[in-house]
């Protein structure tokens, strides 16, 4: 059995932005560890491609919308832990 540790960590660029965006920045966002799961998860390889697509879209989105409002995704801000 072949264990493996993943270290992240914060990289600072010298910007003001959003507090979502520098967990992009840092990627420890949503996004990105969504896409280590999938990369370090031997069931999900097979089928992560489309998924994987859609993440790399949604950083693409969030970039744009950030640059562009100065704010986070809709999405990003509003969102509320279901409980």
């Amino acid at each position: 059995m072949v264990t493996t540790i993943s270290t992240y960590g914060y990289k600072e660029e010298g910007t003001t932005t959003t507090p979502f965006d520098m967990t992009v920045m840092n990627h420890l966002d949503r996004f990105h560890l969504a896409g280590d799961v999938v990369d370090r998860v031997q069931k999900l390889q097979s089928v992560g491609g489309h998924f994987k697509q859609f993440l790399r879209n949604k950083l693409v989105e969030h970039k744009q919308y950030t640059r562009e409002h100065g704010d986070d995704l809709p999405e990003v801000k509003n969102w509320k832990w279901p409980y």
